[in-house]
């Protein structure tokens, strides 16, 4: 455990099957928060508490986490990440360091097995063994990731109940919250055709992909910029399908979205699916059908 021990044992008093964050601030009270509410913690944090918990969390090797620590996060065992604030260092336009170190957020992991039965059926396309290009949308919070995350290991290692056959998928695993991977073993499984790469930009890790594994689908969370754009086409246009991930909350959002709307209007994605506050998937848009669908 990573937290001094009156506030560990202070944590453990709460449901841990149902926790999903921790944050620490320094001169603030501790929160542990789930999906329903919030518990507050009355445990002085100071920057010596902090740098405590970062030590642990570095094995004592603050400096060999230094690249993930200018990424905003660490990725421990079992896939869990902590964020991480404090006065940026920029030089030449990058992060170089994170000084006075303030924040902390322990994200909880948990890979939800068959949370994408719902959304199978629209993604697949059963007379070619393949997929349909797809972007999954949904405001922040909402589990894009985790759906993705279940409809990768499912297109990999195949789905005998519809006569699925696996197919090879690539995955971009940018800041590495699909995989999860922890010293270069994945803590996600994501099936057994996929081939992952992560801490690099989704640009030029679906170009390195293509170029060096072969995929017959490329996978990326939360696209959104140009050079993220520019590198779905080159994928699509390669003959490779692509499933990915966008915060929106509706297909009007997309369409007001320059960046993401140039997709659809150069017919590079085939579904759209929404994803609810209530984790319920609704299809919006087919492009066979021109139109969103109600």
């Amino acid at each position: 455990m990573y937290f001094p021990d009156l506030l560990r044992k202070e944590i453990l008093k709460s449901n841990l099957e149902l926790v999903e964050e921790i944050r620490i601030r320094v001169n603030k009270p501790v929160i542990i928060k789930n999906s329903q509410n919030e518990k507050i913690i009355n445990y002085e944090i100071t920057i010596e508490t902090i740098l405590q918990i970062l030590q642990k969390i570095c094995n004592n090797s603050i400096y060999s986490y230094q690249n993930q620590i200018c990424n905003g996060f660490i990725t421990l065992k079992g896939g869990h990440r902590v964020g991480i604030t404090g006065d940026a260092v920029i030089k030449d336009g990058k992060v170089t360091n994170l000084n006075y170190i303030n924040s902390l957020n322990f994200r909880i992991a948990r890979q939800i097995l068959n949370c994408s039965n719902s959304a199978i059926q629209f993604i697949i396309n059963p007379y070619y063994n393949q997929i349909y290009n797809t972007l999954i949308i949904s405001p922040p919070g909402c589990g894009k990731t985790t759906l993705l995350r279940d409809i990768i290991r499912k297109i990999s290692t195949g789905i005998p109940e519809i006569n699925f056959k696996g197919i090879t998928v690539g995955v971009v695993d940018e800041r590495g919250e699909i995989a999860a991977i922890y010293k270069g073993i994945p803590q996600n499984d994501l099936g057994l055709r996929t081939d992952i790469i992560d801490n690099i930009s989704k640009a030029t890790g679906m170009k390195m992909l293509i170029r060096s594994m072969a995929p017959k689908v490329i996978a990326a969370d939360e696209i959104g910029s140009k050079e993220d754009i520019e590198a779905i086409e080159y994928a699509i246009t390669s003959g490779v399908k692509g499933i990915f991930t966008a915060h929106s909350s509706s297909l009007e959002d997309i369409e007001e979205n320059p960046i993401l709307n140039e997709l659809i209007l150069k017919n590079r994605i085939e579904k759209i699916l929404l994803l609810d506050f209530n984790k319920k998937v609704n299809l919006i848009y087919d492009s066979k059908l021109k139109q969103a669908v109600s």
